[in-house]
C-alpha cells in the first residue's frame, strides 16, 4: 500500500501502518519531507513496533528529499537509499534515449526530421540541467527541469512535425515550436528574465532549419558535439552518445573555461566542507568515548 503525505494524511497513515503491520504488508509512506511535523510522531510508532509484534513480513518504505530536520533515529534503524540524477551531457544523453521506446522512436510520420530534433531536445535538456553547476554564472537561480519537462517537449514536437501537410523544411512550425517549449514547457519554471533569455537562446540555436538540412550540424562550438547523421537507428544514436566526452568542456555550454574552474572550485570547497564536518564529528565522538573510558579508570584505581 503506497499513500502520499501531505496535510490531512497522518491518521491514515498511522491506520494503514497499523492495518499492514498485522498482515503482513508493505507500506510506501511518499514524500515525508512534506510532514516534518508529524515525523517525530512517525519515529515513536517505529519505536514501538517490536512490542507489537508485526508480522515478519511486514516492511516500512519511505522517500523524502534531505532535510536536516528529518528524524536522525528512523535513518539509523533503516537501510537508506540514495539516487541522484547524473552528471554530464553524456550520461544525461544516453538516459534521455533510454526512456524512449523502439515503438515511438519509429512511430512518427517524418522520421527523417523528428529524429534529429529529438536529439536536439535531448541536447536542450542536458545542457539546460548541467548549467546549475556554473551556479550564478550557468543561471540566476536554480531550477529542477526534470523529465515531464522533456516528455511535454517531445510530444509538442512529435504533434506538430505529424500535423504537418508535407515532409518540407518549410513547413515545420519553427516559431511555434521554440515558443511552446522554451517559454511554455521549460520557461514555465523559469522566473528570471535573463534565465528566460538563456533558454530562448538555447532553443534558437538547437531549434533552426539547419537542423534537419545540414549534415553534422553542430551544437556548440566545440566539435565533438554535433546532431549525428546515422542511419537513424536507436541503437546508432546510443553509439554515437558513447563517443562524447566524459568531461564536459565549458565550451559546449557556451561558457568561458573561467566558469568551469569557478564551478570546479566549488565544488572542492564544498567536499572539503563535508570532509571537515565528518571528521569533527567523529572527534566529537572519539572524544566523549575517551572522556568516559579514563574516568572509570581512574575510579578504579
Amino acid at each position: 500500500k503506497s499513500l502520499a503525505l501531505g496535510q490531512g494524511q497522518a491518521p491514515l497513515a498511522t491506520r494503514l501502518m497499523a492495518e499492514q503491520a498485522k498482515t503482513g504488508g508493505w507500506v510506501f509512506l511518499a514524500n515525508c519531507h512534506l510532514m516534518l511535523s508529524w515525523l517525530p510522531k512517525l519515529e515513536k510508532l517505529i519505536d514501538d513496533l517490536p512490542a507489537q509484534k508485526p508480522h515478519d513480513n511486514f516492511r516500512i518504505w519511505l522517500s523524502s528529499t534531505p532535510h536536516e530536520k528529518f528524524p536522525i533515529a528512523i535513518l539509523q534503524q533503516g537501510i537508506k537509499m540514495t539516487t541522484e540524477p547524473p552528471t554530464g551531457l553524456k550520461s544525461n544523453l544516453i538516459r534521455l534515449y533510454n526512456l524512449m521506446t523502439d515503438q515511438r522512436f519509429n512511430h512518427p510520420k517524418y522520421p527523417e526530421l523528428y529524429r534529429p530534433l529529438l536529439f536536439s531536445l535531448c541536447f536542450y535538456h542536458s545542457v539546460l540541467l548541467e548549467r546549475r553547476k556554473f551556479g550564478a554564472l550557468g543561471m540566476a537561480i536554480p531550477y529542477d527541469f526534470n523529465d515531464s519537462d522533456w516528455e511535454v517537449s517531445e510530444n509538442i514536437l512529435q504533434l506538430y512535425l505529424d500535423e504537418m501537410p508535407d515532409g518540407s523544411t518549410a513547413s515545420i512550425p519553427w516559431d511555434t515550436i521554440k515558443y511552446l517549449i522554451a517559454e511554455a514547457s521549460y520557461g514555465g519554471r523559469v522566473t528570471d528574465d535573463w534565465d528566460r533569455r538563456t533558454l530562448g537562446v538555447y532553443a534558437a540555436q538547437y531549434f533552426h532549419p539547419d537542423c534537419v538540412t545540414i549534415s553534422s550540424h553542430k551544437l556548440s562550438t566545440h566539435e565533438e558535439y554535433f546532431i549525428p547523421s546515422l542511419d537513424g537507428t536507436m541503437i546508432s544514436y546510443k553509439e554515437y552518445i558513447m563517443t562524447l566526452p566524459v568531461i564536459d568542456p565549458p565550451d559546449a555550454f557556451g561558457q568561458h573555461s573561467n566558469a568551469d574552474i569557478a564551478s570546479q572550485i566549488t565544488n572542492s570547497m564544498a567536499l572539503l566542507d563535508t570532509l571537515i564536518t565528518i571528521n569533527s564529528a567523529l572527534l566529537r565522538a572519539a572524544s566523549v568515548g575517551g572522556g568516559g573510558g579514563g574516568g572509570g579508570g581512574g575510579e578504579g584505581g
